[in-house]
């Protein structure tokens, strides 16, 4: 199992398709039909569709600040795909095509980046936690849940996400710790995008690279191409079947952040074109791309086609939210808990008054 035998100090890289749409290690290859290639491909292109739509629409002040995932479809895709439907994901905000892969729909999806909070309501069957933008603040709260299914006696597995900056938060060492010390059926995935913001990851750490920090905390670290769909599968499989059966593992996806930050950031202030240019040619939907043509799986018209009727298909569910109702008064307090405190009830009633203030004052 490359989880046992992977040492992160040596620096090693797992990757299996290479740029060129090559299979070059086929003993790691995953187990997986041409079928669900296609099946993922598919996630991955409407991951893309999504972000491009998204950006057009913010741009158009259609919809509010918006993070998007250009670059990182495959270390999204991959990991995610490795989870049973009983397993949780404990997302960040950049964790698109992992959500299309786990089950949230489109227009939830985007009605949450519209502003509307219901965007958040997956369902009772999803076991997906909403968007956190603190940063790691969410890997206490997966471990959190680690607990309680060893507790429970339960065989599920929770898969929480972060970014190379979030290795700097206090919240993912006391994550990390706690996890190695109680043995908690976690898989951390690290998408290191080399960059948090604007800070790039070389300033960001010291470590040779990421997967090592696992040592620390006493569990396997490894470190993965994180724009080869077949390399993060494998890793985020076996990764999987052994936090089921004995504890925590640590997944730096190394890839690369193509767009900005958010749509209020400015990435030609501090990268140039001479360094994003080289990773346009490791795109992860053209590595995956080649190899589909390569096998007789795809011809370039069916993957234009394919395109285009994501982006129709988006875009129909962006009309179906954009002249939805917004989020009603109540809704901002009376979700907290099962039934609104006094305190909560208080501050309804009081913006309820200042509401009807400025409205008589004519603001």
């Amino acid at each position: 199992m490359l989880i046992e035998k992977f040492n992160p100090l040596e620096d090693e890289m797992i990757q299996v398709l290479n740029e060129e749409g090559d299979i070059i290690r086929p003993e790691w290859m995953p187990e997986i039909s041409d079928e669900e290639v296609l099946s993922l491909f598919r996630t991955m292109q409407k991951t893309r569709a999504i972000d491009s739509i998204a950006l057009s629409l913010q741009r158009q002040g259609r919809m509010l600040t918006y993070a998007a995932s250009l670059g990182q479809e495959a270390a999204q895709v991959g990991s995610g795909y490795a989870l049973k439907k009983t397993d949780w994901a404990v997302p960040a905000f950049r964790e698109l095509g992992m959500w299309l892969t786990k089950g949230w729909s489109v227009d939830k999806i985007l009605q949450y980046w519209y502003g509307n909070e219901w965007g958040s309501h997956t369902g009772e069957d999803l076991r997906l936690l909403p968007i956190s933008v603190p940063i790691s603040s969410q890997f206490q709260h997966a471990v959190g849940i680690g607990m309680s299914i060893r507790l429970k006696g339960e065989n599920d597995v929770v898969m929480a996400y972060t970014g190379d900056g979030g290795t700097s938060q206090g919240d993912f060492h006391e994550a990390m710790n706690f996890a190695g010390v109680y043995r908690t059926p976690n898989v951390f995935v690290i998408q290191n995008n080399q960059y948090a913001i604007s800070v790039p990851v070389v300033i960001q750490t010291a470590s040779k690279n990421l997967a090592m920090k696992a040592l620390a905390y006493g569990m396997p670290g490894i470190l993965v191409d994180g724009n080869d769909l077949f390399a993060v599968l494998a890793v985020s499989q076996q990764a999987v079947a052994y936090a089921r059966e004995t504890g925590p593992v640590l997944i730096e996806a190394y890839t690369y952040r193509m767009g900005a930050h958010t749509t209020s950031d400015d990435p030609t202030k501090y990268r140039t074109d001479d360094e994003v240019d080289p990773w346009k040619e490791k795109d992860p939907l053209l590595r995956v791309e080649k190899y589909l043509i390569k096998k007789n799986l795809l011809k370039q018209e069916e993957i234009e086609a394919m395109k285009e009727a994501l982006e129709e298909e988006v875009m129909e569910a962006y009309r179906s939210i954009e002249h939805s109702s917004d989020t009603e008064i109540e809704e901002i307090f009376s979700y907290h808990y099962e039934k609104m405190t006094p305190q909560l009830q208080d501050q309804l009633d009081e913006y309820r008054n200042y509401l009807k203030g400025a409205a008589s004052d004519g603001k």
